[in-house]
């Protein structure tokens, strides 16, 4: 096994040996009752990086990590749905008027350009735009008054559009998921979303319709798989049914994320399991 878990110490460590650390503050879908919503933190040394922060991201940080959001330094948003963006605005106002009076800097967000105007313009901006006048000419504040943004560097000759960033020590590539629209026909139909593979070691689908081609492309070379999951074939997640058509080798090392309230009545034998929120996932 190339992880081992171990339970949360609240509050949760932002730094560690430098061994690569997953922490998911939530594994389910965007309605689920028993779980938080699908958001995680990846840790490495001195570095942290939150991935997505929902509507319950809030709560879940205080409750599963014993943290405040004024703790986090760095958010990585991959989607614009409300379970993985509902609660920047919250990050991004304590930050400003919490966290850097006292003393702590401007939250950073990594981000490739595109989705960066994409999500200010069309999810942000209503909520922290006019909360002050910079000066009498300056009466809006912008994206760039509540965040440092670090841009992925585009991959060329690819299969799909990737980005890729070394931040602090953490390699990620971040890829273009098919999502939104169901009826989206691949990636380059689908609206702006994106899966993660991070140290080149552990897959996270995201929030993706089933995808063979890129389970195709990343699986082999992966570690360990974090995919979602729904439990009805059709809409804008990977079935369950359709995951249990993948190779015997990659169910293997598969843990379902992001999961409905029904999860208990499945059968995912085949699978590594489901993945656990409040828990540490540290990779050897």
């Amino acid at each position: 096994m190339s992880y081992a878990t171990k339970s949360c110490v609240k509050p949760l460590c932002l730094t560690n040996d430098g061994k690569l650390e997953l922490f998911f503050l939530g594994v389910g879908s965007a309605f689920a009752s028993q779980h938080r919503q699908t958001n995680f933190l990846i840790i490495k040394g001195d570095t942290h990086i939150m991935v997505d922060f929902g509507m319950t991201g809030p709560e879940a940080l205080r409750s599963n990590a014993g943290l405040e959001p004024t703790d986090i330094k760095t958010v990585l948003p991959t989607h614009s749905h409300a379970d993985h963006v509902g609660g920047i605005e919250c990050l991004a106002l304590m930050n400003r008027y919490v966290g850097q009076r006292q003393g702590k800097p401007k939250l950073i967000m990594i981000t490739p350009g595109e989705y960066a105007r994409i999500l200010w313009d069309e999810t942000l901006r209503g909520g922290l735009a006019r909360n002050e006048e910079i000066s009498r000419t300056h009466t809006t504040l912008t994206l760039g008054d509540y965040f440092d943004t670090v841009t992925p560097r585009w991959k060329t000759h690819q299969p799909r559009e990737i980005f890729h960033i070394n931040f602090g020590g953490i390699n990620l590539e971040l890829f273009r998921t098919n999502h939104m629209p169901e009826q989206a026909a691949g990636w380059q139909a689908s609206f702006v979303s994106y899966g993660l593979l991070i140290d080149a070691r552990v897959l996270v689908s995201g929030d993706t319709q089933f995808d063979p081609e890129l389970i195709k492309f990343y699986g082999p070379g992966a570690e360990v798989i974090f995919h979602d999951v729904q439990f009805f074939t059709g809409g804008v997640h990977a079935s369950l049914e359709e995951l249990k058509t993948l190779p015997a080798e990659l169910e293997a090392k598969t843990l379902l994320m992001h999961y409905p309230d029904q999860w208990a009545s499945q059968d995912i034998s085949g699978f590594r399991g489901w993945a656990e929120e409040g828990v540490r996932y540290i990779f050897n």
